[in-house]
């Protein structure tokens, strides 16, 4: 159900800011690491030893699952340290009037470039580009 959820195309208002960006991977990389944690308890292992025991089919699946789930784990926890980044940046937007946030804009866009061109999950133009719109509105 995670997974399915994780899939789904975001639908969010025009007008929010870059703190619901960072809020969103937040909680997803909170659902993610409780399920990586379940993945690892004691029960599973046990589970999966009888699966690998019995040479069951329901292995391959297994472990396609468990490839995604760390994948968006992953991808989560990745977000979330490029847009803790931001916020320096992006705190005079919320926190300032129109003249003195003009001084944040051209550090803010400096780090919207360097997150594109090395984070291996936010370099997509989706991604930036609704990084932007939220930049843009707040």
């Amino acid at each position: 159900k995670v997974l399915a959820e994780n899939d789904q195309l975001r639908k969010e208002a025009d007008d929010l800011g870059p703190r619901v960006e960072l809020d969103y991977w937040k909680k997803k990389l909170s659902k993610f690491n409780y399920l990586m944690e379940q993945l690892k308890s004691p029960d599973v292992k046990a589970v999966l030893g009888v699966l690998t025991a019995a040479k069951s089919k329901l292995l391959k699946k297994w472990r396609a699952l468990d490839i995604r789930i760390t994948d968006a784990a992953n991808e989560a926890k990745d977000n979330v340290k490029y847009l803790y980044s931001l916020e320096k940046y992006y705190d005079p937007l919320y926190n300032s009037d129109p003249v003195s946030m003009l001084d944040a804009i051209p550090g803010l866009i400096n780090a919207i470039k360097m997150i594109q061109s090395i984070s291996q999950y936010y370099n997509t133009s989706e991604k930036i580009s609704s990084l932007f719109v939220k930049v843009c509105s707040q």
